[in-house]
């Protein structure tokens, strides 16, 4: 691959993963600035926007001081960039690829949450803000009406993440493998 073509990739890649953060952020501001915290609207019967914030990991999981869990965000976000990188220079699938920005996308818009929305929303200092979530798809439930599946409330970029991941492991597991290998 030419240089020109290299620069070209790198830049729509950049594009592509603004569009996606911008998308996912302009979804949290518009729930946390006209939502209740805790407040739900029903889309359709399997599927409601609610807001919540999570303070954790997925599903609100907290293993890691919250500083940490910022901190690894963000070199994660500093290595997957190289990694894309070099996958551009070893002329790596471009689905593969896509996924990868995907997860990079994903990883971006929630440490703008974890950066910024504490101070910016007044409730705590900057790289210990909560991640909105807003998406949730209560799809069985019991008699009693309570929801059996799917209870996690989730938001874009944890649905870049999971999407992406998910399709690694499915169709692209020997694009992963052969680019480690090589690294």
């Amino acid at each position: 691959m030419s240089n020109c073509e290299h620069t070209k990739q790198s830049w729509l890649i950049a594009g592509a993963v603004l569009l996606l953060v911008a998308l996912d952020q302009a979804l949290k501001l518009y729930i946390r600035t006209h939502f209740a915290l805790g407040e739900a609207h029903e889309i359709l019967p399997f599927f409601q926007l609610c807001f919540v914030e999570n303070n954790g990991m997925a599903f609100g999981i907290q293993w890691l001081p919250k500083w940490c869990l910022t901190a690894f965000r963000i070199v994660m976000v500093g290595i997957l960039s190289w990694y894309i990188n070099s996958l551009l220079r070893h002329n790596a699938r471009p689905w593969y690829i896509a996924m990868v920005t995907l997860i990079t996308a994903g990883a971006l818009g929630n440490i703008i949450d974890c950066v910024c929305y504490g101070r910016l929303f007044g409730y705590e200092t900057w790289f210990y803000g909560r991640v909105v979530d807003m998406l949730y798809f209560p799809l069985i439930h019991n008699a009693a009406g309570e929801t059996l599946f799917f209870r996690p409330v989730f938001n874009l970029a944890d649905s870049y993440i999971t999407v992406a991941v998910f399709a690694i492991i499915l169709f692209f597991r020997k694009d992963l493998n052969d680019s480690l290998e090589k690294r």
